[in-house]
């Protein structure tokens, strides 16, 4: 596969590792973890000949690493591929209770083998997963939404901002990324140049306090990012969009795992929500417990009028949905129909009451909360060891640590975050490389994560950092 074919059929990992800016130092960059050639890089001979296969039939068929992982078995927080391997996943925020657990597993097949339909007859899991779902919640946030993917959940999240607040434009970050339905495509920042965008999107820096424009040691760092918002909503207003909501997520995935300042949100859901729009969580990927907190927004002290929700939802089964309020909900019915064939059904739904008991009962979140601080005890220490790491950051288990070739210019260092991701495979690690400029390691596993997990992380890190110095 060429160079060029690989860039015509980018997947996702690749486009959020590239950068919106039309300076020509900053072109898109092939993924990060995505093979460019495997017909030069693959040894075995069977593994060709399935990548070959699923090149010819799968659209989009872009692999990580150039030796892509054969992947056959999970189990907890590891995976084996099929020559034995064993790898440490800390990458899949998707398997959010660990791979395959048995209560999970026996949950989905108990159910598959007993009833599996769509929502227009009753079923009472559906409904018990809705209130133990909604009880998670804010007072206010008590009506369940069930998509089947996180793209679903924040498109039906902006149809229903527009037609509560009679505006059509959103206010998002820059790099962001939300999903892939048409509308939702338009509002991920970081698919499309700033100069290709549609008029009712308006995107903000993020509040990076790292490299942005305003950095650790200034005054008023919340206020400052904060303001950045105004002019967005008056361009908005400008042209006839107005403000129907302002998206985020709280873990700043794809522009680099970032944290923003404690009042950051407090004041951008007040600028909004005087413009008339409504503040929607995307909780896709920092809900469920990742954040050491159930819910990402609850970091900052912000009860959003809309959450979205998605991929850990499940541990690996298809369910999204979004949480909203009983007012939102019904001025929403009274308006449009919702139906969707596969969401809530009773696998579905079974599945996600059996994650979420699980995440409960075993405090999962306390559990990324304080290997997080294990984590980040220990990253600290390999910062001050080995200079290419410039910052770590993250809330709870959803860590960024940022190389940078210079800790004064603050140059990106992506060719060290790609070889780190490769190297790391190597030594039977899984990780994530991320950010605008694809030089952000991002550790995000399962959330039975362990200290010892993290401590083989950082043996192995170390390593390869020491080897990139030599």
């Amino acid at each position: 596969m060429s160079t060029e074919h690989a860039i015509t059929n980018r997947t996702l990992i690749e486009r959020l590792s590239m950068s919106n800016s039309q300076d020509s130092n900053q072109k898109p960059l092939v993924a990060a973890l995505a093979s460019q050639n495997h017909a030069e890089t693959l040894k075995d001979s069977e593994a060709l000949e399935l990548v070959q296969r699923r090149h010819a039939h799968l659209g989009g068929s872009i692999l990580f690493y150039k030796e892509p992982a054969h992947i056959v078995k999970g189990e907890g927080i590891w995976l084996y591929d099929n020559k034995g391997n064993k790898y440490l996943d800390c990458y899949n925020n998707v398997a959010s209770v660990g791979h395959c657990h048995p209560r999970v597993v026996e949950a989905l097949s108990t159910q598959a083998a007993q009833l599996n339909t769509h929502t227009r007859y009753l079923h009472e899991s559906v409904v018990t997963y809705c209130e133990n779902l909604a009880a998670t919640m804010p007072d206010g946030l008590d009506v369940v939404m069930l998509t089947c993917t996180g793209s679903e959940a924040n498109d039906l999240a902006m149809q229903l901002a527009r037609m509560m607040s009679g505006n059509q434009g959103a206010v998002v970050m820059e790099n962001s990324y939300h999903g892939n339905t048409t509308l939702i495509a338009s509002l991920s920042t970081c698919l499309s140049a700033a100069d290709n965008r549609p008029d009712y999107v308006a995107a903000i820096e993020p509040p990076n306090t790292y490299r942005g424009p305003f950095r650790a040691g200034e005054a008023n760092l919340g206020q400052k990012y904060a303001d950045l918002a105004d002019e967005a909503i008056a361009v908005l207003q400008a042209s006839g969009q107005g403000v129907a909501a302002f998206m985020c997520d709280a873990v700043f995935d794809t522009q680099g795992s970032l944290e923003a300042p404690k009042d950051y949100f407090q004041q951008v859901y007040a600028k909004i929500r005087a413009a008339g729009g409504l503040c929607i969580a995307d909780e896709v990927q920092a809900g469920f417990g990742r954040t050491g907190k159930m819910w990402g927004f609850e970091n900052f002290d912000v009860v959003p009028d809309i959450v979205t929700l998605g991929k850990p939802m499940g541990a690996g089964h298809p369910i999204a949905g979004l949480v909203t309020s009983r007012a939102i909900a019904d001025r929403f019915a009274e308006q449009a129909f919702y139906f969707n064939t596969f969401s809530g059904n009773p696998v579905s739904t079974k599945v996600g009451d059996t994650v979420l008991a699980i995440i409960q009962q075993q405090q999962l979140a306390q559990n990324c909360a304080d290997v997080a601080l294990h984590l980040r005890t220990e990253l600290a220490k390999l910062q001050h060891k080995h200079p290419l790491i410039g910052d770590v950051r993250g809330l709870g288990m959803f860590i960024g640590i940022e190389l940078v070739r210079d800790r004064d210019s603050l140059e990106p260092a992506r060719e060290a975050a790609l070889i780190i991701a490769e190297q790391m495979k190597a030594e039977g690690i899984l990780i994530g490389a991320t950010g605008r400029y694809g030089n952000v390691i991002k550790v995000r596993p399962p959330l039975v994560f362990s200290k010892d997990n993290a401590d083989l992380l950082i043996e192995k890190l170390d390593k390869l950092l020491s080897e990139l110095a030599s």
